[in-house]
């Protein structure tokens, strides 16, 4: 019998042919290559417009005043020059207001991990006695708020405006912030951990400090995260009650530098010649996109260090109910 690789010769020998295998493009194959090339063009495109206002935004900064007011700045820099950063490095009180930043920041996102974590986990708890009142009481808040004029009373007659503590004690607690914690300890922990632990004889805090901590690390970077970009953005709260220049946080500042060059323009509009007012027009231009870069960059180089946790953490403490 001869095999379908073999031939059977004149003499009556058998010989064996290599056959070689043909690589078929069967059309469920096609049409997955074609759905992968789809997407990886979608996805480029939509990380382009993600990316390029950040890019437009660092090459205006560093590019004159002219160009950018021209429309003459598309990819790179143009006429580069480092005019902005000068204008805003040379205020006296940057450096100053960028210590204050931090601390705010550090100071105030410590208060609130710590009143979040002890707020989220009594109430994930299904031993706690009413503790859909205590989330209602904490959600009316959210509802109802007594207005700027009742908190600006608030905080004067317990002694906090122009005070340290006005910047970190308001806003301890986000109820958003904390359901989305209370709701990582409730569906993320297994309950079995806990009733492992008590059988040991670990107490409710060794419970939290030893096991839940630990295994809730990625809600924590998450919630870590958006307090430490919402003390770094504020400014409004200093805006209302922070006299004091020299406790003023970074925004406010780059603020000031900004309205100022926006004021001196329209001030001495009538004692300047069009040539500086065309020169301080492209200074104030300029000075936008600087100022924009300055204020963003701390948070964008710490990002990248908890952005691993970011996504886990998010969809772990809000997906359940």
């Amino acid at each position: 019998m001869v095999k379908n690789n073999e031939i059977l010769t004149a003499d009556g020998s058998v010989k064996v042919i290599n056959q070689k295998k043909k690589n078929i493009l069967t059309p469920e194959i096609g049409d997955q290559i074609s759905t992968s090339i789809i997407t990886l063009i979608l996805a480029t495109f939509i990380l382009l417009i993600i990316i390029y206002p950040l890019w437009f935004i660092i090459i205006s900064s560093f590019s004159s005043g002219k160009a950018v007011a021209s429309g003459a700045v598309f990819f790179l820099p143009v006429e580069p020059t480092l005019d902005g950063y000068k204008a805003v490095f040379d205020h006296h009180l940057l450096l100053i207001s960028f210590r204050n930043s931090v601390m705010y920041m550090v100071v105030g996102t410590t208060i609130n991990i710590f009143m979040t974590v002890i707020t989220a986990y009594p109430l994930s708890r299904k031993d706690l006695i009413g503790r859909s009142k205590i989330t209602l009481f904490f959600a009316f808040t959210v509802w109802f708020s007594g207005g700027m004029v009742p908190t600006f009373l608030l905080y004067r007659s317990l002694g906090m405006i122009n005070t340290f503590w006005v910047m970190v004690i308001p806003g301890a607690v986000v109820m958003a912030r904390m359901v989305v914690t209370r709701t990582y300890f409730q569906h993320s922990i297994p309950e079995e951990l806990l009733e492992a632990s008590k059988l040991d004889g670990c107490s409710d805090i060794g419970y939290l400090v030893k096991i839940a901590l630990p295994l809730a690390k990625p809600i924590l970077a998450v919630i870590t995260l958006h307090y430490a970009v919402g003390h770094w953005n504020e400014f409004f709260t200093a805006l209302l009650y922070i006299q004091d220049p020299s406790k003023y946080p970074l925004q406010l500042v780059l603020r000031d530098i900004l309205f100022n060059a926006q004021t001196s323009i329209g001030g001495d509009a009538g004692s300047l010649s069009l040539d500086d007012m065309a020169m301080l027009e492209n200074q104030q231009q300029i000075l936008k996109y600087s100022v924009i870069v300055v204020s963003a960059l701390p948070m964008m180089i710490i990002y990248p260090f908890v952005q691993k946790y970011f996504v886990r953490g998010i969809m772990s403490g809000s997906v359940k109910g």
